[in-house]
């Protein structure tokens, strides 16, 4: 069983690009979701992936993920979630011994910019990078599955 304990945070400024990779874009749809699980399809560049994830806390997920033919993640997109997909590109910032991942939004969310840190434990102690802002962990409006389904720009 895999666990994700993963905390959020709205970014102060764009400072974090001096640091980032070259970025992976990525589109996802929503084949299921509730306040509670989620069971969603994944593409970037020619790889697919089916993730499934269970809340057990405001930071604690059960997650399972399991690579897909791409040719089904395209059909399972186009047909199954036309309406609840959200498109991003992705980066990664090291900072002070942790990986950040940084989604910066496209489409009905453009404009939203988080980053996410994995950790440990939900105790775990991290240095703060100067670029980070508020901190929206526990704001269901900002788990991607609630964004496939209300945008960030219909807030």
């Amino acid at each position: 069983m895999a666990t994700e304990i993963e905390r959020t945070f709205l970014l102060r400024n764009d400072s974090w690009r001096a640091q980032a990779d070259a970025g992976t874009p990525y589109r996802q749809g929503y084949l299921c979701s509730d306040p509670q699980r989620c069971v969603r399809v994944r593409v970037s560049g020619e790889r697919a992936w089916l993730n499934i994830k269970k809340a057990t806390s405001a930071l604690r997920r059960l997650e399972y993920d399991y690579p897909i033919p791409f040719a089904d993640a395209i059909e399972l997109l186009d047909e199954l979630c036309p309406d609840q997909r959200i498109d991003k590109t992705r980066y990664h910032v090291d900072h002070a011994g942790h990986r950040w991942e940084i989604d910066v939004f496209e489409g009905a969310n453009a404009g939203l910019v988080v980053a996410e840190i994995e950790l440990d434990d939900e105790q775990e102690a991290f240095a703060r990078p100067a670029w980070l802002g508020e901190e929206v962990s526990d704001d269901p409006r900002y788990y991607n599955m609630n964004l496939a389904r209300t945008p960030y720009t219909q807030w």
